[in-house]
């Protein structure tokens, strides 16, 4: 009897820490789901808070710092990012407002989608509706404009990041590939002629129908050749070679060289040397100039060679003539205005401005679909605000220089270039005698 009552005092005693066990397990099962559940709760808050800060910040900088205030700011804060496009930028935005963010206006806006609708509109599935063609084209030229972050376009347009990635990359191929024939071709013989006489008239300089520069835009590490990308001044970047005329735009560019390619090599194997070297340039019947027979010509730095077609400045040296100086001062005036397209475009599409994320691949597109949309944008007269070039002139990648051999300088390029400097040289006595 004693045997059984100790064992039933065991069965108890192991029934009750049993029961126990199990009481604890689930009680700390129900703690961990209800942890779960409050971090969860806890991070979309916050997620939806910064949602909350960006469309307040977009607010904020809506409009320019400039100018009176139309009426009092928009409360975007409180708008669903999904609608964000449709009930706030098509509706409530002002003219100052499109060409803040878009960087043109709608009147350009709407005419750009037109042109690019061949390519990228798409039609609605049984899964989900087609994203609208303008909704796709404004993300693309957000990202364009300020080179945001990919998840600030996601939250402001109410898109995933792989569709703002793939916004930029199919809306920039289709620029290139519709719009880069219309607004970034060579001249015909009329406009070439039209140029020579803008420049003669504007800077003085006869027979000149464009200027030559390139420009560095700053990249992240590529995934190989990246000692390939380290320019002269020590950052990654990329290169591009473009030649605009006295409007300052663009007429022919060759983009995507690595950082460390040597100008004169990026000119040689441009389609602007195939042309240059072919005649493209000369006139029919050929012009006067100084008891000589010549044609077009374009305008270079110290880091491309000289030729027939192609002038550059002396080196500076206290040993230079009078009409050595008289042409330095003409041709660096005239050639600024390659200087000054570069700045406007870097100043009104900052991704070339700032460290460029996208994948190589992309990167040469991107450049030559800000080139197009910088010529649709002066073709047309949009507005162009000063207050953009602060960013610019603040960059902290200043452009490296280049210079070439007085080797590679060609014979009849000097020849041409004395006729220049004699002309020069008697431009300014004559200024001088009439004074």
């Amino acid at each position: 009897m004693a045997n059984d009552e100790t064992l039933r005092s065991l069965m108890f005693t192991l029934s009750y820490v049993l029961l126990k066990r199990r009481r604890d397990v689930t009680s700390a099962d129900a703690q961990r789901r209800r942890e779960v559940q409050r971090r969860v709760a806890h991070r979309q808050y916050f997620h939806q808070r910064h949602k909350r800060m960006i469309m307040m910040m977009i607010a904020q900088t809506s409009r320019p710092v400039s100018g009176p205030p139309a009426r009092p700011t928009r409360v975007w804060s409180s708008i669903e990012s999904t609608d964000w496009w449709e009930r706030v930028v098509m509706r409530e935005f002002q003219p100052s407002d499109w060409l803040e963010k878009f960087r043109m206006t709608k009147e350009t806006f709407f005419l750009l989608c037109g042109k690019l609708k061949p390519r990228l509109s798409r039609q609605d599935t049984r899964l989900r509706p087609a994203l609208p063609l303008e909704k796709r084209v404004a993300v693309a030229l957000w990202r364009l404009a300020s080179n945001v972050e990919y998840r600030t376009i996601s939250a402001l347009f109410g898109v995933g990041r792989s569709t703002v990635c793939k916004c930029v990359r199919d809306v920039c191929h289709a620029i290139v590939l519709l719009l880069r024939p219309l607004y970034l071709r060579p001249p015909s013989e009329q406009e070439l002629e039209d140029a020579a006489r803008l420049f003669s008239t504007r800077w003085g300089f006869p027979h000149c129908v464009g200027a030559v520069g390139s420009l560095h835009v700053p990249i992240i590490a590529p995934s190989s050749n990246t000692d390939n990308y380290w320019n002269s001044r020590g950052w990654l970047s990329v290169v591009t070679q473009g030649a605009v005329n006295g409007l300052g735009q663009f007429w022919d560019v060759c983009a995507g060289f690595p950082g460390s390619t040597e100008h004169s090599a990026i000119l040689q194997n441009s389609t602007l040397w195939a042309r240059g070297c072919d005649g493209f340039l000369l006139h029919e019947p050929p012009l006067d100039f100084m008891g000589r027979p010549l044609g077009f010509l374009m305008l270079g730095d110290a880091g491309y060679p000289l030729k027939s077609w192609l002038l550059k400045s002396f080196p500076e040296s206290s040993e230079l003539s009078a009409g050595q100086r008289a042409f330095n001062r003409k041709l660096e005036r005239a050639r600024g205005v390659v200087d000054e397209a570069f700045l406007r475009l870097r100043a009104r599409w900052q991704c070339l401005l700032k460290r460029n994320d996208c994948r190589m691949d992309v990167v040469p597109t991107m450049i030559l679909a800000c080139c197009v949309l910088h010529n649709v944008c002066e073709v047309h007269g949009d507005e162009f605000i000063e207050r953009w070039e602060e960013a610019v002139r603040t960059e902290e990648s200043p452009q490296p220089a280049d210079e070439v051999s007085p080797a590679a300088d060609d014979r009849d390029g000097e020849e041409v270039r004395a006729l220049f400097c004699q002309y020069f040289l008697q431009q300014e006595t004559q200024q001088r005698t009439l004074t």
